[in-house]
C-alpha cells in the first residue's frame, strides 16, 4: 500500500487574499512562507506554515476559476484538504482499484512544487480532498 505521509495543507477560498492574509499574518501571528499564482488553476496563492502542516489561502483569478465557482456557490471557506503521499502516480491506481472517484485520470502540476490530484467529495464523505507528491528537482 502506498504511504500517506501527513495532512500537508488546508485550503481556504477567499475573495481577496491581501485582506486575509493580513488576519493569518498579523492576528493569528503565522508565518507567510511564500505567494505564488497557478495559471493552470485559475489562483493567486499565499501558504502559512502552522506546525508541520499549512494554511493555503486561494483567490480566483477570474470568474471562470473553480475557486470563484466555490466562493458563488458556498461562501468563502474551506475548499480542500491535501495529503501528502509519497507516489502520487501509485497512489491514484491504488485509490481507483478500490473504488475512489478522482476527479481527472492524472496528476497535473500545482502550487508549492507539487504534483496534485482531486478525489471527488462522493468518495471522501463529502470532503474535497487533494493528493500531493513533492516534484523533485533533478540535479545536473
Amino acid at each position: 500500500m502506498v504511504s500517506t505521509k501527513k495532512i500537508e495543507h488546508i485550503g481556504i477560498a477567499v475573495k481577496e487574499l491581501a485582506e486575509k492574509m493580513y488576519f493569518y499574518e498579523n492576528v493569528l501571528g503565522l508565518k507567510k512562507l511564500k505567494e505564488e499564482t497557478v495559471e493552470e488553476q485559475g489562483v493567486k496563492i499565499a501558504f502559512f506554515q502552522i506546525g508541520e502542516s499549512k494554511i493555503e489561502l486561494l483567490e480566483p483569478l477570474n470568474e471562470d476559476s473553480p475557486i470563484a465557482k466555490f466562493i458563488e456557490k458556498r461562501g468563502e471557506g474551506i475548499h480542500h484538504f491535501a495529503v501528502l503521499v509519497e507516489s502520487i502516480e501509485e497512489k491514484i491506481k491504488d485509490m481507483q482499484a478500490k473504488g475512489a472517484k478522482l476527479i481527472g485520470n492524472k496528476a497535473t502540476r500545482g502550487a508549492d512544487n507539487m504534483k496534485i490530484i482531486f478525489v471527488h467529495p462522493k468518495s471522501s464523505g463529502g470532503v474535497l480532498l487533494e493528493l500531493c507528491e513533492a516534484i523533485v528537482k533533478e540535479e545536473k
